[in-house]
């Protein structure tokens, strides 16, 4: 206003000093005989002065007072800049000869602030030029830019110019194989939600980011309906299980009606929990709230907590009954007013006259538990190890015996014999973990007796898939990278176990450092090696002297009684049928067997097999053979060998790619090198 009074007075100021004497008021050029007239000035500008949210494609136009020459208009009397720039673009003269128009060669820079000038170059018709420049200012209208990262992810809509202070909405619908992460500018989040609304306030350069989906995971994709209605989060891949909540939070002016999946209501609380089993398109849905209504808005907290219902809009003085119910593992605290923060009710639900808009959060905890375990006999390790722990947490129970003990098993709120034991916290727990005397009170092997192999100072090696020993533990006092395709029974430990060399020990792996092998297993290791020394000399020549060869070397075919058997050539051999061991009703009938070198048991080829068995009431335990060198058992594989084989240097169960079982009631103990086994069944005498 301040500026067109200026204006006016400015002309004011030309009439009077026209009807002077002098008639002298308008500054005249050199040219003789030009006549005397108004003074030229502009009385309008379009955009006119501090104009804002100005078109990026608007024809500039200025209107003079007076008609005007047009060979004045010119680009130097009349421009158009952005800041020191000027603007490219076309003078043009309409059909009212005092107003031109300039059109710029390139659209306006949106948000830029743009200068006009018309000089006192300008001239009227009767060559009576303008007394001082004239300046204007503008401001384009800003715009928002959109893409999507990858271009392959998605599309976006909802770009393009806004007025400032606008509310703006852009939306983001990602293709099949992707799923929306989020809305970024700058490289910064600013929503997560699909369904973006802001205030315009200047330019704005947005990306939509989307990720692909991972191969065995599900998309789950959500979109609000208007998109103008509300906000969305929970969208991404999932693997199956997952229990996944979204949740949708009107805009201003809507309220939250339900959510829904091809066509059909899948849930009407603005919190919505499902577990995932496939892919899931969901979409928010919202209504507009009527001018003549209030509107009645829900959320949980936290969003997992529980499913609220009741949202909507009213008429004033309407009775409204809001109401919410618990998910899995959490408890309802109270209905909050959520600008207030004051609670209004602490029942599931809340009832109350409308009277305006209203905002509620219903309130949930977590549920906490307690963990009790018990063990005798062996220990608990607890990871994490915690008090108490909240719903839903998985806890690791490994069960550790102690020496001359095995775990055999879990009770209480847990069952089976496998550990780790994973626990899922959905109440208080107490579990025991129970262990069993493996190392019997009295025995020539001592602590010897709690193996079923024992590679020495060299390892075991299982080459089979169907390797187990039942009833015992196996050892070496090497590092535990000797020991080669065992899983650890108690505590699932795996030892270079792969899909083709599976050997499932039912009690303990005992080895050297490094892990899992610790300095206690490689105390336990380096006992019963000692042990068995001590065992290996007790069933000697030396020790027990007076053994006969009644096969000359040769033990298949034969039939023995109870007795202590030497070989004279310094080798046995079991090839020529099985070898029976009758204890003619004696169960605490024992045989010793020595042979200062080998001991070799089958023949080659697939028939090749031999056994060594017992009748009358003999016990496997009670079997001992003394080997000088290395024992080779049924290389062709299979067949059924008998007693404790305490070896010098190694001993052999079948050999790579056989198929076929072979089984010793028994134990296979190496001093110095190491036992090798292929689809090996060792059951451990008690």
């Amino acid at each position: 206003m301040k500026k067109e009074i200026t204006k006016l007075l400015a002309v004011l100021f030309c009439f009077t000093v026209v009807l002077s004497v002098f008639l002298s008021a308008c500054k005249k050029d050199d040219f003789k005989g030009e006549l005397t007239g108004v003074c030229p000035v502009v009385v309008s500008t379009d955009p006119m002065d501090k104009a804002v949210d100005v078109a990026l494609n608007k024809l500039i136009s200025i209107t003079f007072n007076t008609e005007m020459d047009s060979t004045s208009i010119n680009a130097q009397t009349f421009t158009i800049t952005q800041g020191a720039t000027a603007v490219a673009g076309k003078l043009a003269t309409t059909a009212d000869p005092k107003v031109f128009t300039f059109k710029p060669t390139v659209p306006l820079t949106p948000f830029a602030v743009y200068s006009g000038t018309v000089t006192t170059g300008a001239k009227d018709k009767f060559q009576s030029a303008m007394v001082a420049d004239y300046k204007w200012t503008f401001t384009a209208i800003p715009q928002v830019t959109i893409t999507a990262l990858p271009l392959a992810g998605g599309t976006v809509t909802g770009g393009g110019t806004s007025a400032q202070g606008s509310s703006v909405t852009v939306s983001a619908v990602p293709n099949t194989g992707f799923t929306f992460t989020s809305w970024t500018e700058n490289g910064n989040v600013v929503s997560t939600s699909s369904s973006y609304q802001f205030t315009m306030a200047g330019n704005r350069v947005l990306v939509a980011n989307f990720t692909a989906i991972p191969a065995g995971s599900f998309a789950i994709n959500l979109s609000s309906a208007p998109v103008a209605g509300g906000i969305t989060t929970g969208s991404g891949s999932y693997v199956t299980g997952t229990i996944v909540t979204v949740t949708a939070a009107a805009n201003q002016g809507y309220t939250f009606v339900n959510w829904t999946e091809n066509g059909a209501i899948a849930s009407t609380s603005s919190s919505y929990q499902f577990v995932v089993t496939g892919n899931r398109t969901l979409v928010a849905n919202f209504k507009s709230v009527p001018a003549t209504q209030f509107a009645v808005i829900l959320s949980s907290s936290p969003a997992a907590g529980g499913t609220t219902d009741g949202e909507g809009s009213y008429p004033s003085g309407t009775s409204v009954t809001i109401t919410s119910a618990k998910n899995t593992g959490y408890t309802f605290v109270n209905w909050t007013d959520k600008v207030s923060g004051l609670v209004v009710s602490t029942s599931p639900a809340y009832t109350f006259v409308l009277s305006t808009n209203r905002t509620f959060v219903a309130n949930f905890v977590l549920n906490t538990y307690t963990l009790t375990t018990t063990a005798v006999n062996g220990s608990i390790i607890k990871t994490p190890d915690q008090p108490t722990y909240n719903h839903g947490t998985t806890v690791t129970l490994t069960a550790t015996p102690s020496p001359g003990y095995v775990f055999s098993g879990w009770s209480g709120d847990a069952s089976g014999s496998v550990s780790p034991l994973i626990v899922v916290m959905t109440s208080n727990k107490n579990i025991t973990a129970n262990f069993t005397l493996i190392v019997p009170p009295v025995s020539i092997l001592g602590s010897a007796a709690l193996f079923g192999v024992f590679g020495g100072n060299a390892g075991i090696t299982n080459s089979g898939l169907n390797t187990v020993i039942n009833n015992g533990s196996i050892g070496t006092t090497a590092a535990s990278t000797l020991i080669t395709g065992f899983h650890d029974g108690t505590t699932n430990e795996i030892y270079t176990e792969t899909p083709l060399n599976v050997g499932n020990v039912t009690g303990r792996i005992y080895t050297a450092p490094p892990a899992p092998g610790t300095a206690t297993s490689f105390a336990i290791a380096q006992k019963g090696l000692l042990d068995a020394n001590i065992a290996y000399n007790a069933i000697s020549p030396a020790a027990r002297p007076g053994g006969t060869d009644p096969g000359a070397g040769e033990l298949g075919g034969l039939t023995l009684a109870p007795g202590v058997y030497k070989s004279a050539s310094g080798t046995f051999k079991i090839t020529n049928g099985t070898l029976t061991l009758d204890a003619k009703g004696d169960a605490n009938a024992e045989w010793i067997f020595q042979t200062s070198a080998g001991l070799t048991v089958g023949i080659a080829g697939p028939a090749g097999a031999r056994s060594v068995v017992m009748i009358n009431g003999g016990l496997a335990k009670n079997v001992y053979w003394y080997v000088g060198s290395a024992a080779t058992i049924n290389a062709a594989g299979g067949g059924v060998m008998t007693g404790t084989i305490i070896s010098s240097a190694g001993v052999t169960f079948s050999t790579a790619g056989n198929a076929v079982q072979t089984v010793l009631n028994g134990r296979a103990l190496s001093l110095v090198a190491s036992v090798t086994m292929v689809n090996t069944t060792v059951n451990v005498p008690q």
